[in-house]
């Protein structure tokens, strides 16, 4: 299950309903879900979402009001190699780099830089519309509120083709975007504009992270809601009708969930389900419901986190001298040869990190791959190491534009709350969507149909200051 996005449902469903609210999770497995860490050579490190970006303001108030202390995602030298040589190496001296990126790509740099601010900057939006208590019955809804045309149009053409369209050359495409693109999503330039530029977000400034890592936001906002977490898979979920003496009668939903004590379940008066719906994934049926519950196959893409305590072996990337070799993280371009997504230097969810050691020492490297490591290409990227620590993972939906979201909205008081990670999937997009759910929620379960769907809502606020 996303833990971090249905922790952030159960503080927002408290906030919304009151402390009176009986809220409880089914959760099969450790706090944490798809933010988790593992440990290797002695520490702790991030082995899913591993950085924070500054704009993400939902995650920085309830940093702040658990109480939680934060580090800086401090970066080292980046190269780009594309399996025969770095097409490009950032230096220690900024205004050398911004004239190897000039000469290279010409001004597309700053212009990527502008583009992605526009597209920010619409995003923020949703900030505002979601602290005057708007919500939107469908991710469709939601992206045409922030950004129109541009950013619905964007769900249906790759960030190539969006790129492309907004006049960014092939070289700067292929070289500086792909890498962002397999570093993040560890897909390619074919993923949909949006989750594309959400992405490229990725590589501002500013970026943080959550001292002990990311998933004590997890167990911080669990606490803070009070609820009651089950240890159990739910098995199925089926409308029932309760009749009363008094007025209509009682919908409610009898969820079966299996536990080690084996299959039980109870009724509710609203469910949110967080976990992937699919047979691959949850594997929830859905009993007895007219009209049916569409399935929702959405396939999802493998990356593996593979953490090496070891040696870098420089020569695998062209260097005959290892002492000359200054980078911490290498990003790749598509090539079929390349084994691996990226790899860089990573320090101890602690935050504690090898100050003045060189990346031709030894080291803690993550390493993003399709596939899990073989030993022959361990020993191809490293000259020595002590330790190897292994993670799959189903991170992220595989992106195939046209992008159909699937529905928030499944039955009466039934809510897909990932329904958003279609149209794009980072840490900043999960509490946005947690929190529209909540307020999609509250507002039909009280009959507030005005602050539901409701469009212009960036000219109609400003002329309310």
């Amino acid at each position: 299950m996303d833990e971090l996005q249905v922790y952030y449902q159960l503080i927002y469903l408290q906030q919304k309903f009151g402390q009176g609210v009986k809220l409880e999770v089914l959760e099969p497995g450790a706090v944490g879900g798809r933010l988790a860490t593992l440990r290797g050579g002695g520490a702790d490190y991030e082995a899913g979402g591993s950085i924070i970006h500054p704009l993400n303001l939902h995650m920085k108030h309830f940093v702040k009001e658990l109480g939680l202390s934060v580090v800086s995602a401090h970066g080292g030298l980046m190269g780009i190699y594309n399996g025969e040589e770095f097409v490009f190496e950032e230096s220690s001296w900024y205004l050398i780099n911004l004239l190897k990126l000039l000469w290279r790509y010409g001004l597309n740099p700053l212009r990527m830089h502008m583009w992605v601010e526009d597209i920010l900057d619409k995003f923020m939006r949703i900030y505002r519309y979601q602290s005057h208590d708007f919500a939107f019955s469908s991710a469709e809804r939601l992206l045409h509120a922030l950004g129109g045309t541009l950013f619905t149009q964007m769900l249906n053409q790759t960030i190539e083709e969006a790129m492309q369209q907004a006049g960014f050359s092939h070289k700067f495409i292929k070289e500086m975007v792909c890498p962002v693109m397999r570093v993040n999503y560890g897909q390619g330039v074919n993923i949909n504009g949006f989750v594309g530029a959400v992405s490229l977000a990725g590589v501002d400034s500013g970026l943080w992270a959550v001292k002990g890592g990311n998933k004590l936001v997890c167990t911080g906002l669990l606490q803070a809601s009070k609820a009651e977490v089950i240890s159990g898979t739910v098995v199925s979920i089926e409308p029932k009708i309760r009749p009363s003496r008094i007025g209509d009668p009682v919908k409610l939903y009898q969820v079966t969930y299996n536990t080690s004590s084996g299959l039980t379940g109870d009724t509710y008066d609203m469910v949110f389900i967080a976990a992937p719906l699919g047979r691959r994934m949850a594997d929830i049926t859905f009993k007895n419901f007219d009209p049916p519950v569409p399935e929702f196959p959405n396939p999802y893409h493998q990356t593996v986190t593979t953490l090496v305590h070891g040696r870098l072996n420089a020569s695998f990337f062209g260097y005959q001298d290892p002492s000359s070799f200054r980078l911490d993280a290498i990003f790749t371009t598509e090539n079929p040869e390349l084994f691996i997504n990226s790899l860089g230097v990573v320090s101890p969810v602690d935050g504690v990190g090898e100050d003045g050691k060189s990346p031709s020492q030894s080291h803690v490297w993550k390493v993003f791959s399709q596939e899990e490591l073989s030993k022959e290409q361990l020993r191809l990227l490293f000259s020595s190491y002590d330790s190897v620590k292994v993670k799959k993972w189903l991170a992220y939906p595989h992106y195939s534009p046209p992008e159909k979201c699937p529905p928030i909205i499944l039955h009466d008081n039934l809510y897909y709350v990932s329904g958003l990670e279609r149209g794009g999937r980072a840490i900043e997009l999960r509490p946005i969507a947690a929190r529209n759910a909540a307020l999609l929620g509250y507002h039909r379960w009280h009959g507030n149909r005005h602050l539901i769907d409701q469009q212009d809502l960036h000219e109609r606020l400003k002329t309310e200051l």
